[in-house]
């Protein structure tokens, strides 16, 4: 089936097709048995990767049907984000033994959830400290808190750098819907923590944040209280507090952990220097730690970041909302994001320009690809079934309904497209060229898409030259 399409071979996700009647309503994907082949698939990736020295905690359903989920047990970044790339590799290679393909693209089909990485990222000394742990000490919740005003500090300062950490063509299907955290990069401590942030800025101690485990209630009186985290885990905040660690819920599924975790690592680094120059300049710790919540506390949110007030709010704070990743992009090779990169040794001035450069080659190419693509299947496969299935009722047209209206539509929105993207070559900068593909030509891509999917439902069964989402999504369940 995978064969059969030529947006997933070229594209890693569909370009057209009609969700089926069951898709992912009333939770029965998640909470249902991993269909057998697929579970042969990921039992045999978890050995595999055993074998290398990685084990995997967790294997389940997501959300979506086809959607799967594997987690390993975290340890050293860079060797983390090694694992992460070999189990990616292990998929694909297993896979095809059990003719299944995986597609790491972060929104494969439109309608249902896309997919992304959740990084789950700490800061540690050698000597077994950590962070992001409220400890059980005086010293340790001190450490706690500290940790935190460097982390927000980084996030105020570098708040674009890190939303380019994870802009790439496949995000911006995915970030900000109701699947993923926007696009505007948030720190998500806790309720509680906050309410501690605002006393520490008040002039309040740094102890006094109780960092206690609760007893959730089932609501059942035959079932026990289970232990909860001590902070709600916010899954629409892009930054929350995990217990232990913080979680970077926004980088993308096709992405190589390692260049998000390197910015992670770069802006923690600038919050510590910061902190260490303020206490060095006569700052006692409490008053060091407060200065970095007062500058920097705009960007800690705990409500919902799927809401409609949240990017007017954000607006209000002064937080970016690079929702798209051409305006991502421009931001990377700021003055400020150089001056830093070479600070820490991680890039050159010129590196840093490069990498904007390659960032901005890579979304061109992806989405000429997409477009070219997309053009092909309408001219060989969707306008020459549409016209067989139209003929079908040349000597019955009061019984052809809207078939006439939109497939002549297709036509014409296949034809506005192709001219659309013939402007490409007016375009003279590589920023140029995104901010054209963005703005004017994938617009013209979802126009064209209504239309294909809505002759979809009309079209004779057969007719149709491309496996079906239904066909793709559940062929693998048997």
């Amino acid at each position: 089936l995978y064969k059969k399409r030529p947006d997933l071979v070229n594209c890693g996700r569909t370009l057209i097709g009609q969700l089926p009647c069951r898709n992912q309503q009333a939770d029965l994907n998640y909470f249902g048995p991993i269909p057998f082949r697929v579970d042969q698939l990921l039992q045999r990736v978890q050995e595999e990767m055993l074998r290398v020295g990685c084990p995997m905690a967790v294997r389940h359903n997501e959300v979506a049907p086809g959607q799967h989920e594997m987690s390993p047990i975290f340890c050293t970044a860079s060797a983390s984000s090694d694992s992460n790339a070999l189990f990616m590799e292990v998929c694909n290679t297993e896979a095809v033994k059990l003719g299944l393909q995986v597609l790491f693209h972060e929104k494969p089909f439109a309608g249902i959830n896309g997919s992304g990485k959740h990084c789950n990222w700490s800061i540690g000394t050698d000597t077994g400290l950590n962070f992001f742990y409220p400890g059980k000490t005086d010293d340790a919740r001190k450490l706690f808190v500290t940790g935190i005003a460097c982390l927000a500090y980084g996030l105020h300062r570098y708040n674009e750098m890190v939303r380019c950490a994870v802009a790439h063509a496949g995000n911006d299907h995915r970030l900000g819907a109701q699947e993923a955290p926007p696009a505007i990069i948030s720190l998500y401590p806790g309720t509680g923590f906050e309410a501690h942030v605002e006393s520490i800025v008040a002039g309040g101690g740094l102890l006094g944040y109780k960092a206690e485990k609760k007893l959730q209630s089932l609501g059942c009186s035959a079932s026990m209280p289970i232990e909860a985290n001590i902070e709600d885990r916010n899954r629409t905040a892009p930054f929350p507090f995990c217990g232990n660690r913080f979680e970077f819920r926004a980088v993308g599924s096709s992405q190589n952990c390692a260049f998000p975790v390197m910015v992670c690592n770069a802006i923690m680094a600038s919050g510590m220097e910061h902190m260490s120059q303020l206490i060095e300049g006569g700052l006692n710790h409490r008053d060091a730690v407060a200065k970095l919540f007062t500058d920097s506390k705009h960007v800690i949110f705990t409500g919902n970041g799927y809401s409609a007030e949240w990017p007017v709010e954000a607006a209000k704070r002064g937080l970016p909302n690079l929702n798209t990743t051409p305006k991502a992009i421009a931001t990377f090779a700021s003055q400020k994001n150089k001056d830093l990169f070479v600070k820490l040794g991680i890039y050159a001035e010129d590196e840093t320009d490069a990498r904007a450069e390659v960032m901005y080659e890579s979304y061109n190419t992806t989405l000429a690809v997409e477009v070219s693509t997309m053009i092909l299947m309408m001219e060989t496969g969707i306008i020459p079934a549409c016209a067989k299935d139209l003929a079908k009722f040349k000597d019955f047209p009061s019984m052809a309904g809207e078939r006439q209206s939109v497939y002549q539509a297709i036509v014409e929105e296949t034809e506005k497209l192709k001219s659309l993207y013939a402007g490409l070559h007016n375009q003279s900068t590589l920023d140029a060229e995104a901010a054209y593909l963005c703005d004017t030509v994938k617009p013209q891509m979802v126009s064209l898409r209504s239309v294909v999917d809505k002759a979809e439902s009309l079209l004779e069964i057969g007719y149709y030259p491309y496996p079906t989402y239904e066909q793709l999504l559940y062929s693998h369940h048997h």
